[in-house]
């Protein structure tokens, strides 16, 4: 296997303002052309769950409540896997250019989480029109919007 070098582009600030993207300076000239997209698709590392033992967790139990009784990591959107990496499609609120800081609508990531990419969200490639999941999911809400206003509390086990 080969091993690969990742650096953060930047790390995730979260306080009273509200959620934030904070680049490292040389990254800022990447955001050109960023003005348009409403979402961008954030590419961030599970860093809290970063550990030998969580890396070699392969399957969990029931995570969700209407799930088959053991599933496997690449089943979920758990952040013990093989390679912490999360994906989190974020609305766009605004963008400071000059200090390299997206305000975010909402992200599932902690203060301080390293962000690793930023890609602008394009429904050509990022979105599929009728997808499919398993029946035990399907009343779940079908867009990132409905889901500002879905009970997550009641579909987990933990």
């Amino acid at each position: 296997m080969q091993n690969f070098e990742i650096t953060p582009i930047g790390k995730i600030n979260l306080n009273d303002d509200g959620m934030f993207i904070e680049l490292e300076p040389r990254y800022i000239p990447a955001l050109q052309g960023l003005d348009g997209f409403s979402h961008i698709n954030v590419i961030w590392w599970f860093s809290d769950f970063d550990n030998e033992e969580t890396r070699n967790i392969l399957e969990t139990h029931q995570p969700y409540k209407n799930a088959p009784p053991v599933m496997g990591i690449f089943a979920t959107r758990s952040p013990i896997r093989p390679n912490p990496l999360a994906l989190t499609t974020a609305q766009v609120i605004g963008i400071d250019y000059a200090k390299g800081i997206l305000q975010i609508a909402y992200i599932d990531a902690n203060n301080g989480t390293p962000v690793l990419d930023i890609k602008p969200y394009t429904p050509s490639l990022d979105r599929a029109e009728t997808p499919s999941v398993p029946q035990w999911c399907s009343h779940w809400p079908k867009s990132l919007d409905e889901s500002e206003d879905f009970n997550w509390e009641n579909e987990f086990n933990f």
